[in-house]
């Protein structure tokens, strides 16, 4: 079975107030991943997501476009080992 792997997703742009959190759990809830979303205090968004690299890339494009309501400047991703989420969640 192909290994797990956690993105460390840093997303900035006018990505607060336009429902991207939401948008992103539904996106990692339809695929499978794991890990959590969370506004910044500095107007960005951090995605901790896990899965699959096949699964983390298709959700890596998705953050780079974002929902379709405010826009995306940038989505600086790093990878890294699997911390073992057992679910995706909205943090505050």
């Amino acid at each position: 079975m192909e290994e797990r792997l956690l993105y460390r997703i840093h997303i900035t742009g006018m990505v607060q107030g336009v429902g991207f959190r939401w948008s992103a759990a539904r996106e990692a809830w339809r695929r499978g991943i794991t890990g959590y979303v969370k506004n910044m205090a500095d107007g960005s968004v951090y995605i901790e997501a896990e899965g699959h690299r096949e699964q983390l890339a298709t959700f890596a494009a998705w953050c780079r476009k974002g929902p379709g309501i405010g826009y995306v400047d940038n989505a600086d991703v790093s990878e890294s080992a699997a911390v073992g989420y057992a679910e995706f969640r909205i943090e505050n």
